[in-house]
C-alpha cells in the first residue's frame, strides 16, 4: 500500500519484458476456431465453446511460447494468432480481441461450468458477480482452470482488459491474501451471512426454539428427536451448489441446541469460507497464470490492482479517450462534425459506450493507463489506443 500504483505498473512491465521467452525468429503458435459451432449465440454444448476448441489445441503448445513482450504500437505481438473457419480475417489484432471477449461471455454463462454466480446475486447484491465453482474437479476441469489462469496472464501480456466480473475474494486468493470471515461472506451469500448472525446473536433458548421454528417452516429443519412436535436444525447445511452436507461426523444425526448453536454457527461460516477458497480450483489457477507471468509479481499488488490490471475499468472514461484520440490528415478536433461525434457520445449510457468500444475496437473496456502519459507520440501508446478519426472514405458530399 506504499507504492504508487502507477510506479508497481512499471516495474511489473519491466519484469514482464525481461521475462519474454518467445524471440522473433518463432512464429506465433495458431490455433483454428470454428465460429459455425457457436451459431446463434447458444452454445450447445461446452466442448464447441471458444474456451475449450482454443484449451485442447493450446494445451499441446509449450507455455515458453505464449510469454511475449508487452503490446505495444501499431502492429502488436499476441500470445497465439487465431483463424475462423471459413472467415478472411485480415490482421492479427481484431480476431484475438473477439477471442477474449467471446471466451469472457462463455465463462460467464451457463455453457461453462467453471464460474458460479454469487449467491448474493439473488437477492440483489453484487448482482452478475462470479466466483470459482467451489466443488471438487476432475482432471479435465483441473486443465481448463489452468487454461483460465494462463487467459489471465496472456491478457495482461496484450493489455487487453477482459471484461471478467468476480467477487473480491477471487482477486484476494489469487495473490494470497486472507480473506475476512464477515465481509467476503456477506460480499458472496448475503443471505447465510444473516443466517449464521442470528444464531451467533440468540439470547435465551426460547429465542433459540422460535428461530428453529422460524426455519421449519422454510423446510430447512426436522423434528427433534426428544420432543416429536418441537421443530430443530441439524448439522447439516447446504452447499453454494445446492447439496446438502454434514457439517461434522454425523452431522445428521446431531441436533443443533443451546450447547452447541455457536459451533454451528462456525461450522457454517467456515464451510463458506473453504468454498471462497477453493483451493484445488486456485491452485490450477494460479499455476497457468505462473506458467505465463512471474508470480512473483503478485506480491507487490493489492486485490484490486490485480482487477485494474487484469480487467481495467467496468466504465469508459470519455476525457481518457479523448487524449488519446488521433484525428487524420485534414480532420481537427474543431470540426463541426466532429463536435457532433464527442457530444453524440457524452449522450450515451455506460452500456452504450461499452457497445460503440466494442464495434470500434473489438473489446468492452479499455485500458485506463497508457505509457505515453496523456497523449503522446503514437509510439508509446499501447493498443488500441491511439483511437483513430479518418475521413470518409468516398468523394467529398454534404
Amino acid at each position: 500500500g506504499l507504492i504508487f500504483y502507477d510506479t508497481k505498473v512499471t516495474v511489473m512491465n519491466r519484469v514482464l519484458n525481461a521475462t519474454v521467452q518467445r524471440t522473433a525468429d518463432h512464429a506465433a503458435p495458431e490455433i483454428t476456431l470454428d465460429p459455425l459451432e457457436i451459431v446463434g449465440g447458444e452454445i450447445r454444448s461446452s466442448e464447441n465453446s471458444y474456451f475449450c476448441q482454443a484449451a485442447r489445441q493450446l494445451g499441446c503448445v509449450p507455455s515458453s511460447q505464449l510469454c511475449v513482450k508487452l503490446a505495444s504500437g501499431g502492429d502488436p505481438t499476441y500470445a497465439f494468432n487465431i483463424r475462423f473457419t471459413g472467415e478472411e480475417v485480415h490482421g492479427t489484432s481484431g480476431s484475438f480481441r473477439h477471442f477474449l471477449w467471446q471466451v469472457c461471455k462463455e465463462l460467464q454463462s451457463s455453457s461453462l461450468s467453471l464460474l458460479l454466480l454469487c449467491p448474493s446475486s439473488a437477492v440483489n447484491k453484487n448482482k452478475g458477480k462470479y466466483i470459482l465453482t467451489p466443488s471438487p474437479i476432475t482432471y479435465a476441469e483441473e486443465q481448463l482452470f489452468h487454461f483460465f489462469g494462463q487467459l489471465l496472464g496472456i491478457a495482461i501480456r496484450a493489455d487487453v482488459p477482459l471484461p471478467l466480473d468476480l467477487l473480491p475474494s477471487f482477486w484476494k486468493t489469487l495473490v494470497g491474501e486472507p480473506l475476512d470471515p464477515d465481509v467476503d461472506l456477506q460480499e458472496a451469500d448475503i443471505l447465510t451471512y444473516n443466517y449464521v448472525k442470528k444464531f451467533e446473536n440468540i439470547n435465551d433458548e426460547t429465542e433459540l426454539e422460535a428461530l428453529c421454528a422460524e426455519i421449519a417452516s422454510q423446510h430447512l429443519a426436522t423434528e427433534s428427536p426428544d420432543c416429536p412436535n418441537k421443530p430443530c436444525c441439524k448439522f447439516t447445511y447446504l452447499t453454494m451448489t445446492g447439496e446438502e452436507v454434514e457439517l461434522c461426523p454425523r452431522g445428521r444425526h446431531i441436533p443443533v441446541g443451546w450447547e452447541n448453536k455457536d459451533v454451528y454457527a462456525a461450522s457454517i461460516r467456515s464451510l463458506r469460507m473453504r468454498e471462497l477458497q477453493t483451493p484445488e480450483c486456485m491452485t490450477a489457477v494460479r499455476a497457468g497464470l505462473g506458467s505465463i507471468i512471474p508470480l512473483q509479481l503478485l506480491t507487490t499488488l493489492t486485490p484490486l490492482e490485480m482487477e485494474l490490471r487484469t480487467c481495467g475499468l467496468p466504465y469508459i472514461n470519455l476525457e481518457f479517450l479523448k487524449a488519446h484520440t488521433m484525428y487524420q490528415v485534414g480532420l481537427m478536433e474543431t470540426d463541426q462534425h466532429i463536435e457532433f461525434f464527442w457530444s453524440a457520445l457524452e449522450m450515451f449510457t455506460q452500456e452504450e459506450l461499452c457497445k460503440f468500444i466494442k464495434f470500434a475496437c473489438n473489446q468492452e473496456r479499455i485500458p485506463f493507463t497508457c505509457p505515453c502519459k496523456d497523449g503522446g507520440p503514437d509510439t508509446a501508446h499501447v493498443p488500441p489506443y491511439p483511437m483513430k478519426i479518418a475521413p470518409p472514405d468516398g468523394a467529398a458530399g454534404t
